[in-house]
């Protein structure tokens, strides 16, 4: 991903309504949620919850899954994965580092795998310190 690119995104993201929707959706997994069902989930309204599904859908966050008379709308991965490794590719001045290996992708981008892809995070103490033990 390219600055630009970046920058597009985290616009999108920096509203509190379109985090929370990014948010839900990215637990939903892959087969993603109604949009009726966002709604009821997060207590928007349903026009406002269309111009932020919008804004996410155009920064390349979500996708539209026409789905008979619904749409469902999903996280898209690749763009969220693309964005943590542009905010991390220069982490810890070219050292191997924990946070690029916490910001993996889920194995089959299923939330109920995530914990088990994803290494723990150190506890206490400096994460570079931790990583050198």
């Amino acid at each position: 991903m390219h600055t630009p690119q970046a920058v597009r995104t985290l616009a999108a993201l920096a509203h509190d309504a379109r985090l929370a929707v990014f948010k839900l959706l990215v637990q939903a997994g892959p087969v993603g949620l109604a949009a009726g069902v966002i709604a009821q989930s997060l207590a928007v309204a349903p026009s406002a919850l269309s111009f932020h599904l919008k804004e996410l859908t155009q920064a390349g966050l979500l996708t539209a899954l026409p789905d008979g008379r619904l749409i469902r709308y999903a996280a898209r991965f690749d763009t969220m994965n693309a964005l943590i490794v542009h905010l991390t590719e220069n982490c810890c001045r070219g050292e191997p580092c924990v946070l690029v290996a916490i910001a993996s992708p889920c194995e089959h981008m299923q939330p109920a795998n995530c914990a088990e892809s994803f290494p723990q995070r150190p506890q206490q103490g400096n994460q570079h310190e931790q990583q050198s033990l």
